[in-house]
């Protein structure tokens, strides 16, 4: 638990290095390689000005980028120093300018959303500009906030640099501690003169170094406890609305658009005890987005003879979003970013290492009953410290199970396969926003595809990607994280939504061992494959299991399109380039082969779908006298009764919409999707 004073140092040193540069009489040719003019401008673009409440990343690069002297920012640093010049540099300056915490006020898709969110509603203009930019160009509008200022517009971010350098070290580390973790929505509290690290809380640390920040920035490094606990990321990943109508009308309702960190708090991670112990598993934000490393650090250029710091806190903040890292990459010049290809290439990297190493576990069985019938069983465990996919509600992720001939490998049987053009879910995403799949617990045919998202919807029960319109949800049925409970006293902010996903909390396999004890972060789905028409063979079929994450799906962004404006328009013109989904996890099941009756289900179908008319036939996997439910898009229950047949007719309500048909025989569950179109 030491890891702040590297940027009390970083900060006070690259302030003083660029105060003292900047001196009429500063000689750049005296030989201290910390004041050439050569390494002045080593860090271009990053600003190096002060407001009235923060100071540029470039003040914090002259001291806490790469040491042209090799002593510094290297992992292994002895004590006295020597020269590490094949040392692996983890300076802060370059692990963070290519993340997405450095780029978030110059995100392209986060700035044409905003312009959306404007047209859609102009007259709130000014309060969406500024709660938009408090979180992604902090430094802006808080120091117009500390000066007096009501609000704080998009059109003063592009002509401030502080605001344009994204969540930047000051961001960070002058947060106030008093009352953090429990300010959300972009409210942050922040000190004038004091920056906070991890270094310096201990009796046997060494003492902080504190005369260069003093004397040329004139703040104050000192320990901070909360620089090192997940509260110091609650304000900004944690966001709740207000909701208008479709005239722009406040309806006096809220919604919570993200809850990354009360997810977290309703999570196995968060608490230091569990059930009477210590918890073992307890981890903090930190732990994952800014990795820790043993190895000595000295944590600040042009002071060698500081003794290096341990443990070390790795700036990467990757994520899941590597499809967005792509798109600044390919765009440096356009948007005016400081990182190099090379350096959003590393974090790209380091983000995809993240996605598919420490994010789900995907297992799979199979069998076969050698005369055109399988069942696949997939199991999928979060292993992320939140809700998977988390954050920002375009994102999701989804099950593609794909059966192929086992001499010719064709494709016999899929659910979840991408479109010829890899965008799309093929057979889903047509539709676009106003059909979605309702969660699964068993697949029967291969136009039901099991998608992990959060799907939102405006005052008439529409689905929407407008936020400011966002009243409830019509469907939640993201991975929670391990230790997850519907009975947290977070829950209201970390809920499940759709009938389909509650009956599998409260009743089935979501979230539950096979005890029924809830906790597990896991999900288990059955697919049912009906190979009769195709293969029938006694071989068994080849089976592969993926699972996909998507941060930019086409059918929640195309919608912006629709409306104008030039932050728009430029991001149309680039996102298909960018909106392919990544490869999560990937299993191969042996399948085994078994007799006829050893195949645990049979499949379920209603058809037609959608029906015009309402008028639905359903072939229930259970015999007559089981128990059909039908619930609505937002999960109430508009039917019920006994199945008359194995096979029987149902008319759906006038109500055009998705609607989900649950039956029940003797401790089983069937569910399948009606729609009325």
């Amino acid at each position: 638990m030491k890891r702040t004073q590297f940027l009390f140092l970083v900060v006070a040193g690259s302030l003083a290095w660029s105060a003292w540069s900047h001196r009429p009489d500063a000689i750049h040719n005296s030989g201290n390689p910390y004041h050439s003019g050569v390494f002045r401008t080593a860090y271009g673009g990053l600003p190096d000005t002060s407001n009235a409440l923060f100071t540029g990343s470039g003040k914090c690069a002259g001291c806490h980028g790469t040491d042209a002297n090799h002593f510094a920012s290297i992992a292994g640093q002895t004590f006295p120093a020597v020269p590490m010049p094949d040392g692996w540099d983890v300076n802060v300056t370059d692990d963070w300018r290519s993340s997405l915490m450095a780029n978030s006020a110059k995100d392209p898709f986060w700035r044409a959303k905003v312009e959306q969110e404007v047209a859609l509603n102009p007259g709130h203009q000014l309060e969406l500009e500024d709660k938009c930019t408090a979180c992604h160009a902090p430094m802006g509008n808080f120091a117009a906030e500390h000066e007096g200022q009501a609000f704080y517009s998009m059109a003063e971010m592009l002509l401030d640099s502080l605001a344009l350098d994204g969540v930047s070290c000051n961001a960070c580390h002058q947060q106030a501690p008093a009352g953090i973790g429990t300010r959300f929505s972009g409210e942050m509290t922040f000190v004038e003169d004091t920056l906070y690290g991890p270094y310096g809380g201990g009796k046997d640390e060494p003492l902080i170094y504190n005369l260069p920040m003093n004397t040329y920035v004139g703040y104050e490094p000192v320990y901070g406890a909360h620089m090192l606990r997940s509260e110091s990321c609650a304000a900004c990943h944690t966001l709740i609305t207000e909701t208008a109508d479709l005239e722009g009308n406040f309806t006096g309702g809220e919604f919570v658009e993200q809850s990354t960190y009360h997810e977290w708090v309703n999570s196995r991670y968060a608490p230091e005890v569990w059930e009477g112990e210590m918890n073992d598993l307890q981890q903090e934000c930190q732990g994952c987005h800014m990795p820790q490393i043993d190895e000595p650090v000295i944590i600040s250029s042009g002071y060698a003879f500081l003794e290096p710091r341990t443990p070390y806190g790795l700036h990467y903040f990757v994520g899941a979003n590597a499809a967005m890292l792509r798109l600044l990459r390919d765009h440096v010049d356009v948007l005016g970013l400081t990182a190099t290809e090379a350096q959003f290439d590393s974090t790209t990297q380091r983000t995809l290492d993240l996605l598919q190493q420490h994010t789900v576990e995907l297992t799979a069985s199979a069998t076969y009953n050698g005369q055109g019938s399988a069942e696949v069983v997939v199991d999928v465990v979060n292993k992320a410290g939140h809700k998977f996919p988390s954050g920002y509600p375009a994102r999701r992720a989804w099950l593609e199970v794909e059966l192929r001939h086992p001499e010719t490998n064709e494709v016999l049987w899929a659910s979840g396969e991408r479109t010829a053009d890899g965008l799309e879910i093929a057979g889903v995403d047509e539709a676009g926003l106003t059909a979605w799949e309702p969660h699964l617990d068993v697949v029967t045919s291969e136009d039901e595809v099991q998608i992990y998202e959060m799907v939102i919807a405006d005052v008439t029960g529409s689905p929407t990607n407008v936020l400011e319109r966002a009243d409830t949800k019509l469907k939640d049925n993201r991975l929670v994280p391990l230790g997850f409970s519907m009975e947290h006293a977070v829950y209201d902010t970390t809920t499940l939504a759709g009938a389909e996903v509650m009956e599998d909390a409260l009743n089935g396999n979501f979230n539950r061992d096979a005890s029924g004890v809830p906790g597990t972060g896991a999900d288990r789905v059955t697919y049912l494959a009906d190979l009769g028409g195709v293969y029938t063979g006694a071989a068994a079929p080849l089976v592969s299991v993926r699972m996909w994450y998507q941060s930019m799906p086409p059918r929640w962004v195309n919608p912006m399109f629709e409306v104008e404006g030039e932050a728009i328009d430029w991001f149309e013109g680039v996102f298909l380039d960018y909106a392919h989904p990544d490869l999560v996890a990937e299993v191969t099941p042996e399948v085994a082969v078994v007799g006829v009756a050893e195949l645990t289900q049979q499949a379920g179908r209603i058809w037609p779908v959608p029906s015009v008319d309402g008028q639905i036939t359903i072939a229930s996997p259970f015999p007559a006298g089981a128990v059909y439910e039908v619930f609505d898009a937002l999960g109430q229950r508009v039917d019920a009764g006994a199945t008359p047949a194995a096979q029987f007719e149902l008319r759906l309500p006038a109500t055009k919409q998705v609607y989900t048909v649950v039956i029940h025989h003797q401790g089983q569950r069937w569910s399948g999707r009606a729609i009325r179109g």
